[in-house]
């Protein structure tokens, strides 16, 4: 296949690559009444007038299936840590003795659940759009080559062929991920 094409098709895939990651960032944190660092890690702190990562900030950790403990590097910390995830829209209550911050998760109620996945539908959509749009640029990028006369229009039609089977292919892993994720939001 001509190189136009392949450098076309395989900058398009890493694209796709990620947004199925980014996808998956999203997933993880989509709370499951399970402890996961993924839940807090991403927060943002105001740190010395900065916002910086939580994750920069502690040491999170989980020592029960449902608590998460962060343990700040600076103890002077603390205040502003528990006001981040206080103002988080991730429904848990922050406590600390001093040196540590607990996060107890409560267990999900069933409309909390369906609001879940509702939340992980959307994202999964995000995804899927992300990757046609992807599909989209690289579809624009072949047809500017088949104008400029250094595509003919079978080679045009086998590159669109590969596009889509990437296309189906990624859109079909971030659907498997949303059935992973539903079915671990569902269960009880």
């Amino acid at each position: 296949m001509l190189e136009v094409v392949q450098e076309t098709l395989s900058a398009a895939e890493k694209k796709m690559q990620r947004a199925v990651e980014v996808t998956q960032e999203d997933f993880a944190g989509i709370r499951t009444g399970r402890a996961t660092p993924a839940l807090v890690e991403k927060l943002m702190v105001e740190y010395y007038g900065a916002d910086t990562p939580l994750q920069q900030l502690a040491q999170i950790t989980v020592p029960e299936p449902r608590v998460l403990a962060v343990a700040p590097y600076d103890k002077n910390t603390i205040a502003a840590i528990e006001k981040a995830i206080l103002a988080s829209n991730i429904g848990i209550t922050p406590s600390n003795d001093g040196s540590v911050i607990h996060l107890g998760v409560p267990a999900l109620t069933e409309e909390r659940r369906k609001e879940m996945v509702k939340n992980a539908h959307s994202r999964a959509e995000e995804g899927r759009v992300s990757i046609r749009n992807v599909r989209r640029h690289a579809r624009d990028e072949l047809e500017d080559w088949k104008k400029e006369g250094e595509l003919s229009e079978d080679d045009l039609k086998r590159a669109e062929k590969e596009l889509q089977d990437l296309t189906d292919r990624y859109v079909k892993e971030i659907d498997e991920m949303l059935q992973r994720k539903e079915a671990e939001l569902l269960e009880v």
